[in-house]
This record gives structure tokens, C-alpha cells and sequence, in this order.
């Protein structure tokens, strides 16, 4: 890919498991970020066995993509003394970077596995270069900077610390409501403790009030009489901003969502790609990867806190998914032949779309298919199906086949 006009950022993509792995790496990725089955701040993502983090970072070898795991969580006592072992494993594993937020944690690293550089997880909240300073000082080779900053107090940070210090920031993806991440609701309310991976997110909630001497009775809670959401927050979505980014001074451009579909990791992963190599390549940005994040699952938009207050979103907490996959690529013959395994029924005559890694999206009627024994089919009914069918050009394994569904309110 052609970068000749200034060098480009990282591009870190999310894997919550295998598939969005694969995904991630296939369309763009840089570099992507996962978790074991502990220590990570996404306990309901499908996450890493440990013979499975050896594949992904032999995947990501071959691939040529860097491989960072998250050991970002609040560990306590039980959980530190397990933590050398785990921080072995992935020193042995080869593991590109481990992201740590405490400092007990910090330090394990350190010793345990001393080749694998270590960086500061956002949950830290580095907001100013002292900090930054401070962790390059002990031995950090990066800081993921706290999601409060502006593009002005990044660049700042950016010009007053060593030039051997990676800064990373997040530029897409759900926002919390908490500072940096440090909620306490979700503990205080259902037990699940954020800050070890296990968030209700209930910010999402709809809030009412109840009077004392009126049991029974819910009054909704508004905020300038715009809605009950009080806590909900916009999704970030920095895609327009790519040259400021750059501007700003950073090292690696991220992905939020390991909890988030495969659909998600691709699709975000590839748009954000291509606007970068357009970008660094002095190229007008073709609109079409715009219009792509529009069409995977999330709340309405904001550019965080990048350019001041993202507002908050009052009406709702729904998720706009207006776009369904149909079906995966498996392969593909040179005029277009494809073996295609099925995710969502759709059936010949419906209007579809086909998107893959380095592919613009290109919308066709769905021919007639064929079964694996070569009958007639016009609608794949079952979970997984794998099907043939006529595409109207050559696309690489793990493109993706999908429809307007219009299910957002």
C-alpha cells in the first residue's frame, strides 16, 4: 500500500475471537488487540483459550500484523498470584505487546516477560505528558491516552515527550460514560465489576424516579426535556478526521469493540484502512468507506471529545442496524464463482450487497443458487449452509455477502 507522503499511523483493529481475528487481519489491520480468558476488560467476548492466543500470534506472524493483549484489568490478590504464569505464557507465545493498567501488574510484566513490550492501557488515564513521561521513565514503550483529550491537548503531549514514546488513541467505537472506564455502577447495581471486564453497561438503562411516599409510581427523568437516557452515551467515529489525527502526532490509530460482531471488526477495520491509505498517499478519500461505518451495528454518532463535548444521545439506547450479513465468502474462482457459507436467510431476487478486503461494495439482484450437490436453490435455510453462487466479480475469501434490513426504529 502506498504511504508516500508521510508516514502513517498504526492501524489497531479489535479480536474478540478467531473469526474476528481472521477478519481484522484480512482487511487491514496493522496490528490487532485480544484477551485471554482472564485479565482483560471484555469478559463476555469470545476471547482466547491459551492454545488458541499460540494460533493468533502465529496467524498475526504470518500476516505480518502485530499481536497486543490486554492485561488491563484491576487484578486482586488471588489474581496477582496467577499473573506471572499467564505473563509467561504469553512471552512464550511471542506476543507483540502486553497492555497493562496497574502497576503491580506493570511491573510483573517487566520481569516475567521482559521481551514483550509493555503499554498503558486508556484505563490508566494519561491526560498530560508528565504522566506519559513518568510511564515512559519505568519503561512503557507506549501510553493509550485517556479518551477525554482533545486533539490540541494530544498534539501537547505529543511534542513534550521522548519521540520513543508510542501514543495511542481510540478514534471509533462506543464511549463510556465513566472516566476512562472507571465505573462502579455496574458493580454497585448488578455485581458485575467493570473494571474486571464484566460491564451491565448500565448507563444504557432508561432511569425513572420514584417519590418515597408513592411506591409504584415512575416519573421519567428528563434532561431539557429531551429524554430519559440520562447516562447513555454517543458512539466516537473519527473517520472524517484522519488528516488531524495524523497532524496530531500519533502512533497508532483504535478500533473499540472486541465484544462486537465480525461483521464490525471487518467491515471498520477495512474502511478506516482505506481512508488511511488515501490519506498518506496524498489521494482524494473516496466516500464510499464513509458511508461503510454507517452500515455496522452502533448508537449515533459523535467525534468524542476530539474536538469538545460529544453531547449525549437522550431518546434512546437502541443500536441502529439497518445492515445484515447474508453470508461468507469461502472461496472464490477468477469469474466469480463462490462457495459462500450462510450467516442470515435471504433468497434469490433480493437486492444485496457484496463488500470485501480492498473491494468497494457492489449492490446485485441474488441469482438462483446451487447446492453443494449442484441442485437449484433459491433460498439457503440453514444455520452455516454452504451454497454456490454466481458473484458479479472475483472477491477474496472472507468477503461479505449482506442486505438492507431496516430494523432500526
Amino acid at each position: 500500500m502506498k504511504r508516500e507522503h508521510f508516514p502513517l499511523p498504526e492501524l489497531l483493529a479489535p479480536a474478540g475471537d478467531m473469526e474476528r481475528l481472521n477478519m481484522a487481519i484480512a482487511y487491514g489491520a496493522d496490528a490487532v488487540y485480544l484477551a485471554g480468558s482472564a485479565f482483560g476488560m471484555r469478559a463476555f467476548a469470545g476471547n482466547f483459550s491459551r492454545d488458541e492466543l499460540y494460533e493468533a500470534v502465529r496467524r498475526c506472524k504470518a500476516a505480518g500484523v502485530a499481536c497486543h493483549v490486554t492485561v488491563n484489568t484491576m487484578p486482586r490478590n488471588g489474581e496477582a498470584a496467577a499473573l506471572p504464569a499467564w505473563l509467561e505464557t504469553l512471552e512464550d507465545a511471542g506476543v507483540d505487546a502486553v497492555i497493562v493498567a496497574d502497576l503491580g501488574a506493570f511491573t510483573m510484566a517487566g520481569r516475567y516477560a521482559p521481551h514483550v513490550k509493555r503499554h498503558i492501557s486508556t484505563q490508566a488515564s494519561v491526560a498530560n505528558y508528565e504522566t506519559a513521561r513518568a510511564w515512559h521513565d519505568l519503561g512503557a514503550s507506549r501510553v493509550i491516552l485517556a479518551r477525554e483529550l482533545s486533539l490540541e491537548e494530544v498534539a501537547e503531549i505529543r511534542a513534550k515527550t521522548p519521540a520513543s514514546l508510542e501514543l495511542e488513541a481510540f478514534v471509533h467505537g462506543a464511549m463510556c460514560v465513566s472516566y476512562s472506564g472507571r465505573c462502579l455502577l455496574s458493580n454497585y447495581m448488578t455485581g458485575r465489576d467493570a473494571s474486571r471486564g464484566a460491564c451491565a453497561q448500565p448507563c444504557r438503562y432508561q432511569y425513572h424516579l420514584v417519590e418515597e411516599k408513592r411506591p409504584g409510581e415512575y416519573f421519567p427523568v428528563f434532561e431539557d426535556e429531551k429524554g430519559t437516557y440520562i447516562l447513555n452515551s454517543r458512539d466516537m467515529c473519527m473517520i472524517d478526521h484522519i488528516p488531524e489525527l495524523c497532524a496530531a502526532g500519533l502512533s497508532s490509530l483504535k478500533i473499540e469493540g472486541r465484544a462486537k460482531s465480525a461483521y464490525y471488526a471487518a467491515i471498520v477495520t477495512g474502511a478506516y484502512r482505506h481512508v488511511l491509505d488515501d490519506v498518506g498517499a496524498g489521494r482524494s478519500v473516496d466516500p464510499v468507506w464513509r458511508n461503510e461505518v454507517e452500515k455496522v451495528s452502533h448508537r449515533h454518532y459523535s467525534t468524542g471529545f476530539w474536538f469538545g463535548q460529544p453531547g449525549q444521545y437522550y431518546d434512546d439506547a437502541r443500536y441502529l442496524r439497518d445492515w445484515q450479513v447474508c453470508a461468507v465468502v469461502e472461496q472464490c474462482s477468477p469469474e466469480g464463482r463462490a462457495l459462500l457459507s450462510l450467516r442470515n436467510k435471504f433468497r434469490a431476487g433480493d437486492r444485496v450487497e457484496l463488500v470485501g478486503p480492498d473491494c468497494r461494495p457492489v449492490a446485485f439482484d441474488a441469482p438462483g443458487m446451487q447446492t453443494l450437490e449442484g441442485e437449484a436453490l433459491d433460498e439457503p435455510r440453514h444455520p452455516q449452509m454452504r451454497f454456490w453462487m454466481q458473484l458479479p466479480q472475483a472477491v477474496p475469501p472472507l468477503s461479505l455477502l449482506r442486505r438492507e434490513v431496516l430494523l432500526s426504529p
